[in-house]
């Protein structure tokens, strides 16, 4: 691993392991097959996908249905108290489910000991732009209601977007968030990021007219650089602490390196992590990738690094 290390900005670099090489092959090589069986990329088949991570052991699932939220509450045993993550699934916006993303976010629940709400945020293009940042709000509202005071906002593809567009114009503080861990965020709905337009790009998950065409039914007619579409393009001055993990085999790597940038130069502590080789979302495979684990460990030690900074006096 590299790390460098400018003014509030820490990247850290992690070539491929050896033992991941075959392994991300695999992966996306079942992955394909399955989306086949589903005759495309439907929300079964991505549900389906997502729903190979296991539920982590120690944990008890809680399924809500209110008039403000609908979700699952995945609470580890000997939670810390106080403290939430809100969990925003990725889906282009248009697929995913808090059903499905039990497993990864179980994941990150167990490792960081806090109680984690995956969100079910309506989807487009049934439901079109700002239904998926209107839910994230409510459901920011609905947990700090609760009485809890440190939410951690944590989020794959565009719902790493969502978290970061849910900081809004006060950077979160409003809504008691202490921290944003991404992986792979989507932030650029307009897709001007030079890997996502470049032939060089090497993305075995996405393509660009699979981006556009998601894009294109979440917003309708909506500007896609409104700031509660594509966070790249209105960062607020002041910031919670924020971790991002993006693959270098990606269309939204510069997405990841532009925002991670733009904060830092706004004072604002960031920690951005690129992983050599690897893909979208590779997160999510827990039992096959050791760079999966190792990732999940790194953003569950961010966020209680960021819970312990809060508690100090």
């Amino acid at each position: 691993m590299s790390v460098v290390q400018q003014t509030n900005l820490i990247e850290m670099r992690h070539p491929l392991r050896d033992d991941d090489r075959e392994a991300a092959i695999s992966v996306l090589d079942r992955t394909q097959r399955l989306f086949a069986e589903f005759g495309g990329a439907s929300r079964e088949a991505y549900d389906a996908m997502t729903a190979q991570t296991p539920i982590a052991d120690g944990v008890d699932l809680e399924r809500v249905e209110s008039a403000d939220v609908k979700g699952w509450w995945i609470r580890p045993e000997s939670a810390v108290a106080g403290r939430a993550i809100l969990f925003l699934h990725g889906g282009a916006f248009v697929l995913g489910s808090a059903t499905a993303y039990r497993g990864l976010a179980s994941q990150i629940a167990v490792r960081a000991g806090i109680d984690t709400f995956v969100l079910d945020y309506p989807l487009a293009p049934e439901h079109a732009f700002p239904a998926a940042y209107d839910a994230v709000i409510e459901a920011l509202r609905w947990i700090a209601q609760s009485g809890i005071r440190d939410i951690a906002l944590v989020g794959d593809s565009a719902g790493g977007g969502l978290a970061l567009a849910a900081l809004g114009a006060d950077g979160g503080r409003s809504m008691n968030v202490s921290c944003v861990a991404t992986f792979s965020p989507w932030l650029d709905l307009a897709l001007t990021g030079p890997s996502s337009r470049s032939e060089e790009t090497r993305d075995p998950v996405l393509t660009r007219p699979i981006l556009a065409d998601a894009a294109a039914a979440y917003l309708g007619s909506a500007d896609p650089a409104d700031r509660r579409a594509s966070p790249l393009y209105h960062l607020p001055a002041h910031l919670p602490p924020i971790a991002i993990q993006v693959g270098t085999d990606e269309l939204l790597l510069d997405d990841a390196r532009c925002y991670a940038a733009a904060a830092a130069q706004r004072g604002n502590t960031v920690q951005l992590e690129i992983y050599e080789g690897l893909h979208h979302v590779f997160q999510r495979s827990t039992d096959e990738l050791a760079s999966a684990r190792y990732a999940l460990d790194q953003v569950a030690g961010f966020v209680l690094r960021c819970g312990s900074a809060i508690a100090r006096p």
